[in-house]
């Protein structure tokens, strides 16, 4: 069973306040990234908020490109104020640039107002206290709302994680099998170079020593094997201890994927007797893929 601990980087949360007639709406969305990358939009006038919300967010979270929202909303009774001053300074722009490139068309109105800085809904001071407590207050219900998300998506991967780890370890057992299977078609081709290289001539022994050295370091893949299997164990270990894993986990990839390369490197010098083993070598690199793709989103 996927450890519990194990989060993912994608998410979503928002939570609702109501007070005094406001409504303030909050969104939370998490994708994956190599860092923790925040992104916070507040209306126009609650810029004082921004620090604490990116404080709590820091606090809560490691990795991930994470997006958060606030919209205000005021109550009908509320009252607008309107800058007359901004709004005329709009106005006259607006029918500078009508007058130049000569259009009939006469300057909107309510596309002015949503302008920045042209109308705002002020909150009454003592109420501005009373909404940012409970925006902060749904701001916590939200980031454990993401986090609960992220680690159930974090359970889901590693489930898949451990599936996957589980057909790399398999096919790597086939490429073992391949590999003692091809021990004679080395043999063959050893003996085939040696003949080629004595034809009526006396053999030089260094050389004959020379060339059946180089073909054994190019075929023999003990080393590697060995090294993606204990990659493998130590895939699994990682996963078992949970926690924030995904660039460890990434980084043995790496190294898993380069033995991959090595091994089928050498199965393709076995030319028709290596073709079982260049096939087993494919499934194998593309299972790593697979998990390199999968822990890209694991925190």
């Amino acid at each position: 069973m996927a450890n519990s601990l194990l989060k993912s980087m994608t998410g979503f949360a928002q939570a609702r306040a109501e007070k005094n007639g406001w409504t303030a709406q909050l969104n939370l969305r998490s994708v994956n990234h190599r860092f923790l990358d925040l992104r916070v939009r507040v209306p126009e006038g609650w810029e004082s908020l921004e620090p604490e919300i990116r404080k709590r967010i820091q606090e809560k979270f490691r990795r991930g490109h994470i997006e958060f929202s606030l919209q205000i909303q005021p109550g009908k009774s509320t009252s607008v104020a309107i800058n007359r001053e901004l709004a005329a300074a709009y106005l006259e722009a607006a029918k500078a640039l009508a007058a130049k490139f000569r259009l009939k068309s006469e300057p909107d109105v309510t596309a002015i107002l949503r302008l920045p800085g042209v109308a705002s809904s002020a909150v009454p001071e003592d109420e501005r206290e009373t909404l940012t407590k409970a925006v902060l207050d749904k701001l916590n219900r939200a980031l454990e709302q993401l986090d609960e998300m992220r680690r159930i998506e974090g359970q889901s991967l590693g489930e898949e994680l451990t599936r996957i780890v589980g057909s790399v370890e398999k096919i790597t057992a086939q490429v073992e099998q391949d590999a003692a299977r091809l021990r004679p078609a080395y043999a063959r081709k050893l003996e085939g170079r040696i003949k080629e290289l004595t034809g009526n001539y006396e053999l030089d022994p260094a050389r004959l020593v020379q060339e059946a050295a180089l073909i054994a370091e190019r075929s023999d893949t003990t080393e590697e094997l060995a090294r993606l299997k204990s990659h493998a164990k130590q895939f699994r270990a990682l996963l078992d201890g949970g926690g924030e894993v995904g660039k460890k986990l990434d980084f043995l990839l790496q190294e898993m994927q380069r033995e991959s390369n090595t091994m089928l490197a050498k199965a393709s010098g076995a030319e028709r007797d290596g073709l079982e083993a260049t096939r087993h070598g494919l499934e194998l690199k593309s299972e790593i893929e697979k998990l390199r793709e999968q822990v890209q989103n694991l925190e």
